[in-house]
């Protein structure tokens, strides 16, 4: 299956563009959100270099984000490069959940590859790999059971309609899901589903 960004542009332009007055965009080597700069403006949602895996997880941010932080830069989250310290990495990966499990729902909607991501390759790694993949995980599956945020929603139906990938879409996740996550992680996500 072609996997390219200007679908992913196109889709979200089509959905997002009027009522919310904002669109995406490729960018260069950072993700920004760009919130309007008037009442006329457009919002932008870069993603980095053009990469399709990329824009599925600016978008996932944007689905996310309430109004208020909409009209902040970069939704007014802090954000420490690669090389966190193991207090950095958990608050990243706190706030990267529910995003990361949008994001893999998107993905396996498109058809594309997903790759969970502690995105701190130069520090000391997640502070707890297994744990963090169990909390998408079940993120992820009660997004399934009581629906995605309402944009996020919206997003996730059309990338199946797109794809055509909406019959077929719980055999592709448990498929996926079995490639991402070990028997051990799943265990413990069943044991620790109240922590996420």
């Amino acid at each position: 299956m072609n996997h390219s960004p200007n679908d992913l542009i196109m889709l979200f332009n089509d959905l997002f563009r009027e009522p919310f007055r904002t669109i995406l965009v490729k960018g260069g080597s950072e993700p920004e959100y760009l919130p309007a700069d008037g009442p006329s403006g457009l919002a932008r949602v870069v993603f980095a270099h053009g990469y399709y895996a990329s824009a599925l997880h600016e978008i996932s941010h944007w689905c996310i984000a309430g109004e208020h932080r909409r009209t902040l830069h970069d939704y007014g989250y802090w954000y420490c490069p690669d090389g966190r310290t193991p207090e950095q990495q958990r608050a990243f990966e706190q706030v990267e959940v529910r995003p990361q499990a949008q994001e893999w729902l998107f993905s396996v909607a498109a058809g594309s590859r997903f790759h969970i991501s502690v995105d701190n390759l130069s520090g000391d790694g997640a502070c707890d790999e297994q744990q963090f993949r169990a909390n998408v995980l079940a993120q992820a599956e009660r997004y399934l059971a009581e629906g995605l945020p309402p944009r996020g929603q919206q997003f996730f139906d059309s990338l199946k309609s797109f794809y055509g990938t909406a019959r077929d879409f719980d055999r592709a996740w448990q498929q996926d899901m079995q490639r991402l996550v070990s028997p051990n992680s799943l265990s413990d996500r069943v044991r620790n589903t109240e922590t996420v």
